[in-house]
């Protein structure tokens, strides 16, 4: 077509031109081909145009915004910085949020929000950190006055420097070290360690601790001295190790010795070597992993060795009289010395045998020990089995014990929180012991007896120097039966008995952030943002009803979002952690446990049935959060459902799940490891005891975002929590103990874990009300 246009064109010149010159000629067709360039040009414009269905205002409007590219580029960057923004706070990175939130120099709302978010986390900070250096700096004063009076320097009045050879000075000079390291970074705990009174301290602390040991008071240098050393320097292994050694020696000679509760035959009775043998052919079917029966062996003598030299030290004392005399006589050193020859003999058998050591060798070096100690030491045959069960356990895992007879009721309140008893709650400050608590609709409640008064007596035994754990085995007992309580008010002179009929009592396991007057739970700590927080304490077969009876209150009240308080929970029910978990995941895994030697696995699967809404999630964790806690909140953590956000300090680290063996003739149990569990995505929970011989520290459950407590704070928030978690009598007269309670803006002031992790929830809030709007 072009050619034919062309040769037309160049037809109609040459005509016209027809008698000029040849000059005229050549600029007529220059112009012609200029013209047939342009209608070229002009039939390619409208052939695209037409083709792509494109007009000529199209094609301006697309230049046009062209010419606003940057306009778009900006436009387009301001979801990713709010998201970004987003994405660091839930990692706990508020800091970088706020650097982000002021470079981007965008004022759009949910920037705005957040950053009011971030500089409230910073006021937490600021608080936390200024708080952190004064209490540095005021136990550095107390140090000074601990200094050598030879090199005091006018630092400090000579008079108020203090005789650390004084073993309650030197106590209270290691806690204010303690106190002292914990306030410290790296660099301040180096220079505190290095200067001399310190240092002079750690020595005089060491040697204390060794006239106390020459004199079988081991538990004293646990108490005063090794105790207090590895609080102050904790990753001093040698002050670990000892300290584990003074406790074992400490826990040895007590079972030789009577308590108010029971004497030491009763301690012991039902304890019999052919419970152990079962259990040990049951762990060698049903154990998670392959058994280490050399090393259960080779641990277990070294505790009968420990025995030895613990009533070697004990027989010296008692010749010379500088130890109570007890119904317990220790044997004569001439026959320890054979009960430890032969043992020494016995390690060397373990040591020979190599890799070859088998379940029944280790029966027989067990069988050989009793019978060394009918022909030696003649101690009691049920004191040498528990010892040795004790220790050849160890080696398995720290979850892995024999529940013998008399330990089986206080295994069983553990285990259901459920006892027959009054319904108190009991502690003893100052040495008093003291009612600290009520629970609803219980025996105790309805007697009168009251949270402050003291318990002088039960049953008409003083309880001046009674334990705690004493205490409670005296006020529990069968249903229906009776127990006096000599009680002391706060305020009245005279004491007075108050007679209590025991009943069965179910410890409640849901708890929220406060009472009211009516002893009732309050949920809701942020009413303006309605988000609800609530705690379990453990994990029953009530929990998971209990806590749905809080969700639907909170529920009912319009939630927005919850807090989850798993600190503290030592676990309990797999069964019930499995039902709390399902309550936020609509469907899929939950946990697998994986038995070993190949077994099946059991999946624990979500049901869509019962899933509440998909509202902001936070769960509070620390190290005690054990167990059923770490199978609840790593599955709603877990990258596959993503639905909770932690907050808090790395779990405890348990990573397995126990399985109990009943022994109906000997009234005894066998709690045993017999498999690990994994999250949702696949990932085992490690065990912390498996991770700390690998010199590792990635046990349990992480945080996502990381608040690690000081003791100061930690003190401080359990005071708080347990004054709004006090219940008294509703009918109280003035004269009883003062009820305090806290609000809520003084709750979260005390307990940083959780004012940071309502800002959490507040951030969760705001992304999801910029989702609903589509803001970006």
């Amino acid at each position: 077509m072009l050619f034919w246009m062309r040769k037309k064109v160049i037809a109609r010149i040459g005509g016209k031109a027809a008698g000029k010159k040849v000059a005229c000629s050549r600029v007529s067709s220059l112009v012609a081909l200029v013209c047939i360039c342009c209608i070229f040009l002009l039939c390619l414009l409208l052939s695209y145009g037409f083709l792509t269905r494109y007009s000529f205002v199209e094609v301006a409007e697309a230049i046009s915004t062209e010419s606003n590219a940057d306009r778009v580029e900006e436009s387009s960057a301001q979801p990713d910085v709010v998201r970004t923004a987003f994405e660091l706070i839930y990692g706990g990175k508020f800091d970088s949020a706020s650097e982000l939130i002021i470079q981007s120099g965008q004022s759009q709302s949910q920037l705005s929000q957040l950053e009011e978010i971030v500089q409230e986390y910073e006021k937490i900070g600021q608080r936390r950190h200024t708080a952190q250096e004064a209490a540095y700096q005021e136990q550095l004063a107390e140090i000074e006055k601990y200094k050598d009076t030879a090199d005091t320097n006018n630092i400090c009045d000579v008079n108020d420097i203090r005789d650390i050879n004084d073993v309650n000075n030197l106590s209270v000079a290691l806690s204010v070290i303690a106190k002292a390291s914990e306030f410290a970074d790296d660099a301040k705990r180096d220079e505190l360690f290095s200067t001399a009174s310190v240092t002079r301290v750690f020595q005089k602390a060491a040697e204390m601790a060794a006239e106390y040991e020459s004199k079988g008071k081991w538990l004293d240098a646990y108490i005063s001295c090794y105790y207090w050393l590895q609080m102050a320097d904790p990753n001093n292994e040698a002050y670990s190790d000892h300290a584990e050694k003074l406790l074992d020696k400490a826990s040895i000679i007590a079972s030789f010795e009577d308590s108010p509760c029971e004497t030491s035959e009763q301690r012991y009775e039902g304890v019999k070597d052919e419970i152990f043998v079962q259990a040990v052919d049951a762990l060698d079917v049903y154990y998670v992993t392959d058994i280490d029966y050399a090393q259960m062996a080779t641990k277990a003598i070294k505790r009968c060795e420990m025995l030895a030299d613990v009533l070697a030290v004990l027989f010296s004392q008692r010749a010379k009289a500088e130890t109570p005399e007890s119904s317990f006589v220790p044997p004569h050193p001439e026959k320890l010395a054979a009960w430890s020859a032969a043992l020494a003999g016995l390690s060397d058998q373990i040591k020979q045998s190599g890799a070859g050591f088998t379940k029944d060798m280790f029966l027989e070096i067990f069988e050989k020990i009793l019978a060394l100690n009918d022909a030696s030491t003649e101690l009691p045959r049920e004191v040498v089995i528990a010892q040795f069960v004790e220790a050849a356990f160890s080696a398995l895992d720290p979850y892995t014990v024999l529940i013998w007879p008399k330990q089986m009721e206080d295994f069983e309140k553990l285990m259901t929180n459920e006892f027959t008893g009054i319904g108190i709650e009991i502690s003893k400050p100052k040495g008093l012991l003291t009612v600290s608590s009520l629970l609803t609709d219980t025996p105790a409640y309805k007697s009168g007896l009251d949270a402050g008064d003291v318990i002088e007596a039960v049953d008409g035994i003083e309880t001046k120097d009674m334990s705690l754990i004493c205490a409670v085995r005296k006020i529990t007992g069968p249903k229906g039966t009776k127990v006096t309580l000599t009680i002391r008010r706060p305020g009245e002179e005279k004491t007075r008995d108050i007679i209590i009929t025991r009943d069965r009592i179910t410890v409640p396991t849901i708890r929220g952030w406060q009472r009211d007057e009516a002893g009732k739970w309050l949920y809701m700590i942020d009413q303006q943002s309605k988000i609800g927080y609530v705690r379990i304490t453990s994990f029953s077969a009530e929990t998971a009803s209990h806590f749905e009876e809080a969700l639907e209150q909170l529920e009912k009240v319009d939630l927005k979002g919850l807090i989850l308080d798993l600190r503290f929970n030592t676990g309990g029910l797999l069964e019930s952690a499995v039902a709390v978990a399902d309550k936020f995941i609509n469907e899929g895994l939950i946990v697998k446990t994986q038995p070993g030697f190949g077994r099946i696995p059991t999946y624990e699967m979500a049901r869509k049935r019962g899933t509440h809404p998909d509202y902001p999630l936070v769960i509070l964790i620390d190290s005690s959060s054990a167990s059923a806690s770490e199978i609840v909140a790593g599955a709603l953590a877990d990258e596959k459902y993503n639905r909770a956000i932690l907050v808090g300090e790395r779990t405890h680290g348990k990573g397995s799940v126990q399985s109990i063996r009943n022994y109906p003739r000997g009234n005894a149990q066998l709690k045993y490891t017999m498999a690990h569990y994994h999250l949702p995505s696949g990932q085992r929970v490690k065990s912390r005891d498996e991770m700390e011989k690998q010199d590792r520290k990635d046990w349990g459950i992480a945080p996502d975002i990381e608040v690690k407590l000081r003791s100061d704070e930690l003190r401080e928030m359990l005071s708080v929590q347990r004054d709004n978690d006090v219940l008294v009598q509703a009918n109280r007269h003035e004269g009883g103990m003062a009820l305090k309670r806290h609000t809520a803006e003084e709750t979260l002031a005390a307990d940083p874990q959780l004012a940071i992790a309502v800002l959490t929830v507040r951030t969760k809030l705001i992304e999801n009300s910029a989702v609903a709007s589509s803001a970006y």
